[in-house]
């Protein structure tokens, strides 16, 4: 494939430019064909989910060309004082001279799983991209109970996969991937998987004098639900869950009525 006819794709992520993840993830992109542009955040902004926020100076965001080492020493790179859901968000208005072809983001040191991908700012710069007509995908590697080295390796192998099928996903689609810490030999292959029921979060004041909240985030009980991103995983394989961002509801059950105009959307919700 020539230069020219090299898709050129973003790369990102949220635990910062600084991620080894971040770039085993645009070397893959690079061995998949592509031509990717890493824009991460300057520093850590795990959790910050869609969120579009920056360091402002007047009406500009601070971002600098930076030289990244290893696998990713010959891709060009930006570290961004911003959340990934920014980043993702000006890349599709062309902020680093191109509209990507697709948004790739992580690989995240952590899995994303269940309902809790709405926090996390690796899936959301993923839903970002995607709200805004730009297909993408969301990498991360399950770094708990660590015992050994991070198999980055091995988490780019399934990336370039992934990658491989982008093609095909619809252009409001996001493709949610976690992948065991395994050796590729180790590895038992890629299955698609639907969303874990989140943890219960439990929240209780510690008293009015305290001036704080006192909170625990316990693990789903028992063995996860089979089928789910969580039991994939556990079974020794990465998990693959499609993703649909924001859109609009059926309105059936709303006591007003429709503006002028909106009884053919009304009817189509209505039928879904």
């Amino acid at each position: 494939m020539s230069e020219a006819a090299r898709p050129r794709v973003l790369v990102t992520n949220d635990d910062g430019v600084a991620s080894e993840g971040l770039w085993h993830l645009a070397a893959a992109a690079a061995e998949a064909g592509l031509d990717p542009v890493i824009a991460a955040p300057a520093g850590e902004a795990s959790g910050s989910g869609s969120a579009l926020s920056g360091v402002w100076d007047g009406s500009r965001v601070e971002i600098e060309r930076t030289e990244l080492p290893g696998v990713a020493a010959s891709i060009a790179a930006y570290a961004v004082r911003g959340t990934p859901a920014f980043i993702a968000f000006v890349a599709t208005r062309q902020a680093f001279g191109f509209r990507p072809r697709f948004v790739l983001s992580g690989i995240n040191n952590g899995p994303n799983l269940g309902l809790g991908v709405m926090h996390s700012g690796t899936v959301g710069a993923a839903l970002t991209a995607a709200a805004h007509g730009v297909p993408a995908a969301a990498f991360s590697l399950d770094t708990r109970n660590l015992d050994g080295r991070l198999e980055w390796s091995a988490a780019a192998g399934v990336a370039r996969q992934v990658i491989a099928v982008l093609l095909d996903v619809p252009v409001a689609g996001v493709l949610n991937v976690n992948v065991p810490n395994l050796s590729a030999g180790r590895l038992r292959g890629i299955r698609r998987a639907s969303l874990a029921a989140p943890g219960v979060v439990q929240v209780a004041m510690a008293g009015p004098a305290e001036n704080y909240l006192q909170v625990s985030v316990p693990g789903p009980p028992g063995e996860p639900e089979p089928g789910s991103d969580s039991a994939v995983l556990a079974a020794g394989y990465a998990s693959v869950t499609p993703l649909r961002g924001v859109g609009e509801a059926s309105p059936a059950g709303l006591p007003w009525p429709a503006a002028a105009g909106d009884q053919d959307l009304v009817s189509r919700c209505a039928a879904e």
